[in-house]
């Protein structure tokens, strides 16, 4: 699924050539995120490979129910295609996945995005 992301994940994004991405976890009754790690890539396909890496990490974890759009995510090449244009033209891509009590957002944002 492709949403969009907050402002203070935006003004986090670096503009030094980097691809930075990251995964957090909302619990739905904390006010406050988990962060579930970061990493900066180097190109748009290593950014990709890290959302992949990190969504079959939260896939892998939840009940078989909640998995099925990570695990479809994972074999969408057509959507995979997707954010790496997006990426390449300067636009964020995040998937969303969720179970009953926990959000989990995970962000590839490019170099320079204004969007």
């Amino acid at each position: 699924m492709l949403t969009s992301t907050t402002p203070e994940d935006l003004a986090a994004a670096g503009q030094d050539g980097t691809y930075r991405c990251w995964a957090t976890a909302y619990p739905l009754h904390e006010t406050s995120p988990i962060r579930l790690g970061s990493h900066e890539a180097t190109s748009p396909r290593l950014a990709l490979r890290w959302l992949r890496e990190r969504a079959r990490n939260v896939t892998d974890q939840l009940d078989m129910a909640y998995a099925q759009p990570g695990r479809y995510w994972l074999r969408d090449e057509t959507e995979h295609e997707r954010a790496l244009a997006y990426l390449t033209t300067g636009t964020a891509y995040q998937l969303a996945l969720q179970d009953e009590n926990t959000r989990y957002v995970l962000v590839a944002y490019p170099p320079g995005a204004t969007s």
